[in-house]
């Protein structure tokens, strides 16, 4: 009786295992309506003025939609070959650029950054207040790390945009000097940029807390040390180039300047205004010194695309290898040790961890609320809204485009949503 039991019990189990394997392995169908839907109802609900959305899947291209203006004030349509800025979609591209270098041997990932850039040598971090309003500095528990800059993991601030006043005196205090000092300042070289960040403490040990930080700005530095090239120089002859990224520069020449979206902030009523850009173009368009790993890139979805397909084809496009497929699999990897348990607005972006330069998902989404995505994904975004992921499970990629300040979380879960479904299964 025992041995029919068993029996029956594994012929059971034998009809369950491939529903189950089938429910894991179930392609992801694209509604593409769906989509169209989603980002003409950014546009008319005024919660975006211009968008555009390009998906590419199983190895061609699934999706594009384009909807509303990329410069309302002068009537000109969003389409695919306008010209946005990535702000922090740039400190992937800047990542892949540092680890072509650790391919080559040119450093360790847990070297201390200081045997690179000796001027950090003697950091300080941030130990209090005394009474009369000076502050407290001491040692360090342990160097700086290439694999701390490319975590967010170093200690390190980004001034005001790095949420000072969450944490008390430490953060005013340094944002204080950061501000003083403008490491980042448009008239700085990253050269000079690396010589004046080590003045500002840093706000914890190394390797205690995540903290969105000037890290990637670190690694634009490291690779002109260890290139011997400047950074956008090396950028565009070992990325851009190969990949056929003809519309992305950070010095971008004046015939593009026509194609350049405007980027739209809430200002009357919530209604979307245009900010003023002309500090913005003297950068970006008359040549200031300052050329930021973790910002300023200006690309096109096409051919940001470029870039994620790469990623998605495990450092190949067409033929043309950046990285081997090794490494992609290391920088989309979760690098945070779990005692990391101080993440900042880390976990708001879903239920995962941060590789190098990645966010990195590691389960499920865990709520309704949560982003749609699937385990392995790995992504970034930046500050007017912008979003690229690359969805390994699925064998897609999709770039979300728009020019919208501050950040709007809310068009990216709607977003992904809108591919994924409510139950992240296309349906």
């Amino acid at each position: 009786m025992r041995g029919r039991g068993l029996v029956a019990a594994l012929a059971a189990c034998a009809l369950l295992l491939p529903q189950a394997a089938g429910a894991r392995d179930a392609k992801l169908a694209l509604d593409t309506a769906r989509i169209d839907r989603t980002l003409k109802s950014f546009v008319a609900s005024g919660r975006a003025v211009g968008a555009s959305v390009l998906v590419w899947k199983d190895g061609h291209e699934a999706h594009f939609d384009a909807e509303g203006e990329a410069d309302r004030e002068a009537g000109r349509a969003f389409a695919r070959d306008t010209q946005v800025q990535a702000f922090s979609m740039t400190k992937p591209v800047t990542g892949v650029a540092l680890m072509q270098l650790w391919e080559q041997g040119k450093f360790g990932l847990d070297d201390p950054l200081s045997r690179y850039l000796p001027q950090f040598a003697g950091v300080k971090v941030f130990d209090g207040t005394n009474p009369d309003s000076s502050i407290r500095l001491r040692a360090p528990r342990r160097a700086i790390t290439i694999r701390d800059i490319m975590r967010h993991t170093a200690g390190l601030t980004y001034g005001d945009g790095g949420d000072p006043g969450a944490y008390g005196d430490a953060g005013k205090a340094v944002t204080a000097i950061w501000n003083k000092l403008e490491p980042l300042s448009p008239d700085h070289t990253l050269a000079q940029y690396a010589d004046i960040l080590p003045q500002v403490p840093l706000l914890w040990d190394p390797g205690t807390h995540w903290h969105y930080s000037t890290g990637a700005d670190l690694q634009a530095r490291l690779v002109e040390v260890l290139s011997g090239q400047p950074f956008d120089e090396y950028v565009a002859q070992h990325i851009f180039g190969p990949l056929g990224m003809m519309h992305s520069c950070w010095k971008c020449p004046a015939a593009m300047l026509p194609r350049l979206a405007q980027i739209y902030t809430p200002a009357r009523g919530g209604q979307l205004e245009p900010i003023a850009r002309d500090e913005w173009l003297k950068h970006n368009f008359m040549g200031k010194p300052m050329t930021e790993g973790g910002a300023g890139l200006v690309t096109t979805v096409d051919d940001y695309m470029r870039f994620a397909r790469m990623l998605l084809g495990q450092g190949e496009l067409e033929g043309v290898r950046i990285l081997r497929p090794s490494t992609v699999r290391l920088m989309s990897t979760d690098q945070l040790d779990p005692r990391i348990t101080e993440r900042q607005w880390l976990p708001s972006k879903g239920s995962g961890g941060f590789g190098l330069d990645f966010f990195v998902r590691t389960s499920a989404p865990r709520s309704p609320e949560e982003n749609r995505g699937a385990v392995g994904e790995f992504f970034w975004d930046g500050f007017p809204s912008m979003l690229f992921w690359v969805d390994p499970a699925n064998d897609m990629a999709v770039v979300f485009a728009t020019q919208k300040e501050p950040f709007d979380a809310t068009l990216h879960r709607d977003i992904r949503e809108a591919v994924y479904g409510p139950d992240g299964t296309g349906r």
